[in-house]
């Protein structure tokens, strides 16, 4: 019989998946609140390029590490992880039941599974000289340094290729080990292929006509970076590149964000199907009601 841990429900699954307001229906069954666990959410500012959700869309849901950030700043794993223990922990200590919503896999992991972080010193002239290095150094250097790649590092993700960069070559070990913090019941959502790229590709077109492109010259007008923005990857990099004139027409620009987008959602299930214990949702059959037995079952165990 292991130790009694603090349950927390957490729902999980790719790009335009419909996770978010699954995740807030159910929160809104069980009186629970929502912690996000979204890379790109922390971020004020980083609004319609992120899919973060409205205050309309939360329906009275309160929600947690959203525009915790300036645009700009760096954001370590870390600090996401103690904001996330910190906001379960306050939630908890409320008689309220939390829920974990989000598609960043890393930072999933690093609640669900207690990651054991510490964070390098920060040697500017060593990050300056790993910042300057393209993802296919990193990846190569990773691999020479490491031999085997934990499956808790994206290879994909240049800013945590850097991080990990930095640490490896300061002689830093990487320090993934685990002390499981809470117990989990990991809800997993996406949909079959061909109806995923159709609501990627719907969702797509409606977040550009209501402003994304504006959003990011807004952010450019206030200082931000094109580097922070290309980091940002996806519809940030895309729309940053559109008004840099890397794309010969908006269409040009719309199909390759598209591409893109639909190779995200494709390299998050793949993330994801490494956690043997996601229940995965039928979404074409009551996901509500498929949800809310697992939980039942779950809080009564």
């Amino acid at each position: 019989m292991g130790v009694n841990k603090d349950k927390l429900v957490v729902v999980l699954g790719t790009n335009a998946s419909g996770k978010s307001g699954l995740g807030i229906e159910l929160a809104i069954k069980y009186g629970a609140e929502i912690v996000s666990a979204d890379s790109r959410q922390v971020f004020k500012g980083l609004d319609l390029g992120s899919g973060k959700v409205t205050k309309e869309e939360m329906k009275g849901v309160p929600h947690y590490l959203l525009d915790v950030a300036e645009p700009g700043d760096f954001f370590s794993l870390k600090e996401y992880q103690e904001l996330a223990y910190k906001a379960i922990d306050d939630i908890m200590s409320r008689g309220i039941r939390p829920f974990l919503v989000g598609g960043t896999g890393l930072y999933v992991n690093a609640v669900v599974d207690g990651y054991e972080l510490a964070d390098a010193p920060v040697d500017t002239e060593l990050r300056a000289k790993v910042e300057a290095m393209t993802l296919e150094e990193l990846q190569e250097l990773l691999k020479l340094k490491l031999g085997t790649i934990p499956d808790s590092l994206d290879m994909r993700n240049k800013r945590r290729l850097e991080r990990a960069a930095e640490k490896i070559l300061q002689g830093k070990p990487l320090n993934l080990e685990s002390i499981k913090k809470y117990e989990t019941l990991c809800l997993g959502v996406t949909w079959e292929r061909e109806i995923l790229y159709k609501r990627i590709e719907e969702r797509l077109d409606r977040r550009l006509a209501e402003g994304m492109i504006e959003e990011v010259e807004g952010l450019l007008d206030k200082g931000v970076s094109d580097d922070f923005l290309y980091r940002l990857g996806l519809e940030y990099r895309y729309i940053l590149l559109y008004l840099r004139g890397r794309f010969k027409d908006r269409d040009e620009f719309r199909a390759k964000l598209f591409m893109e987008i639909r190779h995200l959602a494709k390299e998050q299930m793949t993330w994801f199907r490494k956690r043997k214990d996601v229940h995965w949702l039928n979404m074409a059959d009551d996901p509500f009601g498929q949800a809310v037995r697992l939980i039942d079952d779950f809080y009564d165990a």
